[in-house]
């Protein structure tokens, strides 16, 4: 499934069927929810591409979204500065935030559903990513570091390091028990965008505005192998499920997959044993 700045969703490689921003998947499968670009969110029926249900709350695009890992609820963040938690039953906001970021561009729930962590664009040029106690919206702390927006957030499974990407083309890693600073992974070039955590949590994939994704060892913060070249900027990458193979989008309206099994093997990340 992939979505375009053209504005149109597509299942796999066929026509288009959706006229939206972005997407994501819920936790079984089976439904989507997909952002507009007037501030409304969609849900949809993954296997038909049938419109579920359509509701609105923001006032701007919603660049981000994310599910609680039950499916019960919907995470999204706005260029009108807010982050919105949503009843997937009653399609009602249950929490709203006020997060004094001019524009919302990554929303993420921490892995024990404690806590929320939102990233974007500061104008105080501080507190790029902020942290939030998932039930009262209570702000638990800003992480200072980045110089400009963040774009992408993700959290490890075990829930001990939060990792965000931004447009001052740093990746940073965060100890989410101390909230310091772990690892500043450099290499990339333009402004980073995308993220996606293999399945045993070791490795990190990124994509860039400089027109290559990367591979990145979660442990140390080096990088693995060489940058993936494309022809144009680079938006999102994703694993599959085995870890294997790497897929990204591409400006020059494609997507491309890479199978990275000689790259992992290579390192001794293929098939790793994870205490």
């Amino acid at each position: 499934m992939t979505s375009s700045f053209d504005g149109s969703l597509h299942l796999q490689s066929g026509k288009p069927i959706w006229n939206d921003f972005g997407i994501v998947l819920s936790p079984d499968g089976q439904k989507a929810v997909s952002g507009g670009l007037n501030g409304d969110l969609k849900l949809w029926d993954a296997n038909t591409g049938k419109n579920i249900a359509e509701w609105t709350g923001h006032t701007d695009c919603v660049k981000s979204l994310c599910w609680s890992k039950d499916g019960g609820r919907m995470m999204s963040g706005s260029d009108d500065g807010t982050a919105r938690v949503w009843d997937m039953e009653s399609r009602k906001t249950v929490l709203a935030i006020e997060t004094g970021l001019s524009r919302v561009g990554a929303v993420i729930y921490s892995y024990d559903m404690t806590m929320i962590g939102t990233g974007g664009e500061s104008e105080d040029l501080k507190g790029f990513i902020k942290i939030w106690d998932a039930k009262t919206g209570k702000l638990i702390i800003n992480l200072e570091g980045h110089t400009r927006i963040v774009y992408c957030l993700a959290w490890i499974a075990d829930g001990s390091t939060l990792i965000s990407g931004s447009s001052d083309c740093s990746i940073r890693t965060w100890n989410t028990t101390t909230w310091q600073q772990i690892h500043v992974l450099t290499g990339h070039t333009s402004a980073v965008r995308g993220f996606a955590v293999s399945p045993h949590g070791l490795i990190l994939a990124s994509t860039s505005w400089d027109k290559t994704a990367r591979l990145w060892n979660l442990e140390n913060g080096l990088p693995i192998g060489s940058p993936f070249q494309h022809p144009a900027n680079v938006e999102t990458v994703s694993f599959s499920t085995d870890g294997k193979l790497l897929s990204t989008g591409c400006w020059d309206i494609n997507t491309y997959s890479w199978d990275i099994s000689g790259i992992l093997e290579e390192v001794g990340l293929l098939n790793p044993t994870v205490s």
